[in-house]
């Protein structure tokens, strides 16, 4: 497990071995989620490893952090809204309560949510949907990465989400 780019997803991303990264952003890598129980779901990690929080990046920094987030987040936003006409919106969250490295959640949500959830944090998910063999990203999401990662490059590129 030692090898596994999890253990390491800063590290692996910079030596290209997390598969999971979509684009290397300034400051930041825009990769899609271990876990796809809400389609779309991204995370932008921070380049540096050592950075644990938003405040700990030099002003320009942060706010290269907080664009490429911002970019992130249309990106999916626009990805999201081409696949499934049930897309509501996007959830953006800057949380590191149990990762200790700065990173931003990116959490599209959809109208076909259960009714009791839609409305609430994603954290209020049941366990099973974060560990269930049928929501980990694998190729089934192919679709969607790679909408994602396209929308990802015209965002950065400059060219207009509408």
């Amino acid at each position: 497990m030692l090898n596994d780019w999890r253990a390491d997803r800063i590290g692996s991303a910079r030596q290209g071995r997390n598969p999971t990264v979509m684009k290397r952003l300034d400051a930041s890598f825009a990769v899609i989620g271990d876990t796809q129980f809400l389609p779309g779901y991204s995370v932008l990690l921070a380049d540096d490893p050592n950075v644990q929080r938003l405040s700990d990046l030099p002003r320009a920094k942060r706010l290269a952090f907080l664009t490429s987030m911002d970019h992130l987040g249309e990106a999916v936003e626009q990805a999201c809204r081409s696949l499934d006409p049930a897309f509501r919106r996007v959830n953006l969250e800057i949380l590191g309560n149990t990762d200790a490295f700065l990173h931003a959640h990116v959490w599209p949500r959809y109208e076909w949510e259960p009714a009791h959830l839609v409305g609430y944090p994603v954290w209020l998910y049941p366990h099973d949907r974060w560990s269930d063999q049928q929501f980990a990203l694998g190729p089934q999401h192919d679709v969607m990465h790679e909408q994602c990662l396209r929308s990802v490059d015209h965002r950065e590129r400059g060219v207009p989400s509408r």
